[in-house]
């Protein structure tokens, strides 16, 4: 499982020129799931974006998580996150889980997410063509393989 963290002072998703979801300051997170993924990643993943420290604190040092500020989450499926990229110029998304695997890890990914900080967390619509809009604040933008815990 990979996710893309970026700290947003505000993010929104739009779907069919409706807005789904809407943030002031808090994270931006996009998930990729292939078929390798279970419980285990989703566990340590949520724990990590749930006490990871990248807001500033009283001395603008990054040492403040996303529930230390009262910060919210949105969560939008991104299959891309699997392309490879090795041969040609067209990326090949083999590594990324069909829906049937994706959808029940992707949901069970946002519940685990709202249990770790405590509150709701917004989503886009799995498989939907979603408009992602968001200033990225700093910028900080975290890439975490679940497969290459760093």
């Amino acid at each position: 499982m990979r996710v893309v963290i970026q700290r947003v002072s505000e993010a929104s998703v739009t779907i069919d020129s409706q807005i789904v979801a809407s943030i002031q300051k808090g994270l931006l997170v996009l998930v990729g799931i292939e078929d390798a993924d279970n419980q285990e990643d989703i566990d340590w993943l949520t724990a990590k974006i749930a006490k990871i420290r990248i807001f500033g604190d009283e001395n603008d040092v990054m040492n403040l998580s996303v529930q230390d500020i009262d910060g919210d989450i949105i969560v939008v499926s991104q299959f891309t996150l699997h392309a490879g990229t090795k041969k040609g110029n067209r990326p090949s998304y083999i590594k990324a889980s069909k829906p049937e695997i994706a959808i029940p890890l992707y949901e069970n990914f946002v519940r685990k997410l709202e249990q770790e900080i405590g509150k709701k967390v917004q989503t886009g619509r799995f498989g939907a063509d979603m408009k992602v809009g968001l200033i990225n604040d700093g910028p900080v933008t975290i890439l975490i393989d679940s497969k290459n815990r760093e």
